[in-house]
């Protein structure tokens, strides 16, 4: 074996078969991949964020499809009609993380000063659920290492309460008909609809402790009204029970 590598003829021969795979095989092949055209989404004109996406803002164009993507959006239809959950520039390739079927704004715009709007950080990757939070969840709230005895406590004023955002640290957020997040994508704070009382508890268990969420239920918005109800039973000198 060894005779046959130190063989000159055997090596240039190998060398000269290599060299031609490589240029009549492989590079060939890697150049049909970048030189391949695909349509996708681009934007045409600027759209900011929370805006409703329509025709006019966007356009289709071909570009190579080395490198793209895997979630660059290729069919207008999933864009038009939605909105936008951060600032889209002219020239911008559409990702379906970056539009959502409702506005982010939906549930602050019901805000009527019986409920408040407030952001919780995530202080780890668990502790946010991993990211498969989306709007619309109804979430339980806990917290760790509480105060000097570093208590575990699940508070029943924060058993239910309606989740409206999940954002990353670029102040995108989660759509709620998005897929799970990548890990490069993770939410960092998580924005709730909480009453005053709710909003003082909040404050204080992320201040002395390290707040968790847990997805109680996720669907039809008339299952989600029975655990919100009985919340607020709570809330008015009743008992937090299961939603039946």
């Amino acid at each position: 074996m060894k005779k046959f590598f130190k063989d000159r003829k055997v090596l240039g021969g190998l060398c000269i078969v290599l060299a031609l795979i490589l240029s009549f095989v492989v590079a060939p092949a890697f150049s049909n991949i970048k030189s391949k055209q695909i349509e996708i989404v681009r934007v045409k004109s600027q759209i900011e964020e929370n805006t409703l996406i329509t025709k006019d803002m966007v356009e289709i164009v071909k570009v190579g499809g080395y490198n793209l993507p895997g979630n660059t959006v290729t069919d207008p239809n999933e864009v038009i009609g939605k909105y936008a959950l951060a600032t889209l520039m002219p020239g911008d390739s559409i990702l379906d993380t970056k539009i959502a079927t409702e506005s982010p704004n939906a549930y602050l715009s019901q805000l009527d000063g019986k409920q408040v709007a407030v952001s919780i950080s995530i202080k780890s990757f668990a502790s946010g659920m991993s990211g498969k939070l989306r709007a619309g969840d109804i979430i339980s709230l806990s917290v760790a290492d509480y105060g000097d005895l570093k208590q575990t406590l699940m508070p029943e004023e924060l058993r239910y309460v309606r989740l409206i955002a999940a954002t990353n640290n670029t102040g995108v957020d989660r759509s709620a008909d998005q897929k799970d997040t990548s890990s490069d994508d993770m939410p960092s704070t998580l924005t709730v609809i909480v009453t005053p009382e709710q909003e003082l508890k909040l404050v204080e268990y992320e201040n002395q402790g390290k707040l968790h969420a847990a997805l109680v239920y996720r669907g039809f918005e008339q299952n989600a009204q029975k655990f919100l109800e009985l919340q607020s039973k709570y809330l008015n000198g009743g008992t937090a029970s299961n939603a039946g």
